[in-house]
């Protein structure tokens, strides 16, 4: 039988340490998002921001690739997320060799685009690493563990949204009116957020019911109202007959409303269609 002398392995070799010297750092970068624009979830994302930059320069095998962080946008869709969408953009262009992001619901809350996207980076080679779930999407258990635990925060999304509907299906059953007055021309809102009337927006509503009553077509009443300069409920100088005809057509006018005139198909695409007796509508008189 063959004697065999083990040689131990030297770490002090200059060429060892010369190698390890050589090894590039990982490019890591961090991705972050709160749901709203509150000033509660505006300090949760300036914290987000503050501690994944301390986190990824506190790594010796690390650099810092960048933060990108969305602030008040939701996260059933990433299509509008401009920050998620430039850190792919990036990734895409080996810029990145690493995404750490707090969770998966964080990342995204869709599993079609939580999907994607993982394995969108891992053709790549990149992994994106879920610090809340302790998951590396490179691991062989990964995408198994994603694909489970993204369905069920997409799962907890549908809940969430089908838990606003009846609280707003619970309002109209009420009467109780919830009107976005920020481009609604004679209103505005006091203190405690009721709906008064805005005086000087007031004479221009009057103005346009007057005129129409007189026998003025819309394109005068239109022409009329940009000749003096008169604003539109979105502060702009151009009135379009439409939003006369909307105006004239707007049962709030006479202090009545009728809710639920649109609704929203689907909590993953978001899109908000006229409801033509579909759901049920609530007309409230002399609110």
């Amino acid at each position: 039988m063959a004697n065999v002398k083990i040689i131990p392995a030297d770490p002090h070799r200059t060429k060892s340490k010369a190698r390890i010297e050589e090894t590039p750092k990982l490019r890591v970068a961090a991705y972050c998002r709160v749901s709203t624009d509150t000033d509660e979830q505006a300090t949760s994302y300036e914290t987000q921001v503050e501690h994944y930059t301390e986190y990824i320069s506190n790594n010796p095998k690390w650099t810092l690739a960048g933060i990108y962080a969305d602030d008040g946008i939701s996260g059933t869709n990433t299509k509008n997320r401009t920050e998620f969408n430039r850190m792919i953009e990036a990734c895409m262009a080996g810029e990145i060799d690493m995404v750490i992001s707090k969770s998966i619901s964080r990342f995204a809350r869709n599993t079609l685009d939580c999907l994607k996207y993982i394995r969108q980076l891992k053709a790549q080679n990149i992994p994106v690493y879920f610090e809340k779930e302790g998951i590396n999407t490179l691991d062989a258990k990964g995408e198994v563990l994603i694909t489970i635990m993204a369905s069920l925060a997409q799962q907890e999304s549908q809940s969430l949204s089908q838990n606003v509907k009846l609280g707003l299906q619970y309002r109209y059953q009420q009467g109780k009116v919830q009107v976005n007055h920020n481009h609604f021309l004679g209103y505005t809102k006091d203190a405690d957020g009721n709906l008064i009337i805005d005086p000087v927006q007031a004479e221009t509503v009057k103005r346009i019911y007057r005129e129409y009553l007189e026998g003025y077509s819309m394109d005068k009443i239109k022409a009329g109202l940009e000749r003096d300069g008169i604003l539109t409920g979105a502060g702009k100088t151009r009135w379009h007959t439409s939003t006369i005809n909307k105006i004239l057509r707007n049962e709030k006018y006479i202090g009545d409303a009728l809710l639920q005139k649109t609704y929203t198909t689907d909590f993953l695409s978001k899109t908000r269609v006229k409801n033509n007796g579909i759901v049920p509508q609530y007309y409230v008189e002399g609110n």
